[in-house]
């Protein structure tokens, strides 16, 4: 059974499987944590449980309860130093606050810290899959976060929204609940008296993007709208709903699905297992620019030839994950490359008849095979 409305995501034959994210400014106030707020929100997770869904808690926070202990200013995020020592102080409590009010329902909390690098390598991938599938079966709540006592700007998520997109994936997961302080997806900005509220998106477009906000209005997370249409583009080609809904109020699951209050957008399209984890990757190692012929031919289902590339950028290897974007800059598909940058530069234009000649050996069948390509 698929989800088509927000209040699937309190059926367990509809969404067996729910990822809840925690924004930083819902979790930690002027005065330190919102326990009031987060009882409430543990008994609804409890409650999830108890009806047979199985939860996993994607928690911002650390760096906010860090610099507070610290006494560090602009919340910790003055300086990746601080930002890094804010967090190793900060999971701590994070991890024994969730701990201690799961307790409190008879669950077992588990703690799992990743970074970027922990779901874009493949072989780190599958080990998260495998653990979350493990803690799952053995009655656990799973509460994720990004590791940002070690992340840099140049390995990090930089955001959970797209952190909770990239754990759904991993861990197959039905939909993924992100709890914001905005009633979902505006035409326009929510300041506007005319801003109408969007209950559903059926896939993320240019007209969608251009109404998101990349900033996060408490000051305190690091994401915003952008980020969450990013989360929601991941989790659509992997066939996993997403919904923004406000987290404020008390109870704030029950009156986003029961109330229906809030902005789902729903899969386009369910990619097998490892398309999903191509389609979702964050960073790539280069790309190969197409011209419209071959751009058509992929729409169709086809492996990209050499002689519809117009043009290679970056330094990657065969295997390496890389772009395929037309040449207006749109990315079109990623895929996992048949060679390294340098021979696909020689075999830019070229037909498969010219290029043994050229390489010195057999050529393979497509530069970008079909089995190894994902369109987004």
């Amino acid at each position: 059974m698929q989800i088509t409305c927000l209040a699937d995501l309190a059926n367990t034959r509809t969404c067996p499987r729910l990822v809840v994210k925690v924004g930083s400014s819902l979790l930690v106030g002027p005065e330190g944590p919102r326990h009031a707020w987060l009882t409430g929100l543990v008994a609804e997770i409890a409650a999830a449980r108890a009806r047979g869904q199985e939860v996993i808690v994607v928690s911002s926070g650390a760096i906010a309860l860090g610099a507070a202990r610290l006494g560090l200013d602009k919340g910790g995020r003055g300086s990746l130093a601080d930002a890094q020592a804010a967090a190793s102080v900060g999971q701590i409590a994070l991890s024994a606050l969730w701990a201690g009010l799961l307790e409190a329902h008879g669950l077992v909390a588990a703690q799992l810290l990743l970074t970027l690098d922990d779901l874009e390598d493949r072989r780190r991938y599958l080990n998260v899959t495998a653990t979350l599938t493990r803690l799952l079966d053995a009655g656990a709540v799973p509460v994720i976060n990004e590791n940002d006592s070690v992340a840099t700007q140049e390995i990090r998520f930089g955001d959970n929204d797209r952190l909770a997109a990239r754990v759904a994936q991993a861990a197959w997961a039905s939909a993924v609940l992100l709890l914001s302080d905005v009633d979902g997806l505006y035409d326009r900005n929510p300041a506007d008296p005319a801003a109408q509220l969007l209950p559903q998106v059926q896939g993320v477009t240019a007209e969608i993007h251009a109404m998101a906000s990349a900033e996060s209005a408490s000051g305190m997370g690091s994401g915003g709208m952008t980020s969450k249409l990013q989360a929601a583009e991941i989790a659509e080609r992997a066939g996993i709903a997403l919904v923004i809904a406000n987290g404020t109020p008390d109870a704030p699951i029950a009156r986003a699905l029961e109330q229906g209050i809030g902005t789902l957008f729903l899969p386009k399209r369910k990619a097998g297992a490892r398309k999903a984890w191509l389609g979702g990757r964050l960073r790539l190692k280069g790309a190969l620019v197409v011209d419209a012929g071959a751009a058509r031919a992929l729409e169709k289902g086809s492996s990209l030839l050499a002689k519809g590339i117009v043009s290679v950028e970056g330094e990657f290897q065969r295997g390496d994950a890389i772009a395929i974007r037309d040449s207006e800059g749109v990315i079109l598909a990623h895929g996992l490359s048949e060679y390294d940058a340098g021979e696909c530069r020689l075999l830019v234009g070229t037909h498969s008849s010219e290029q043994a000649a050229i390489l010195g050996y057999a050529p393979r069948s497509a530069v970008v095979h079909r089995d190894q390509l994902v369109l987004l």
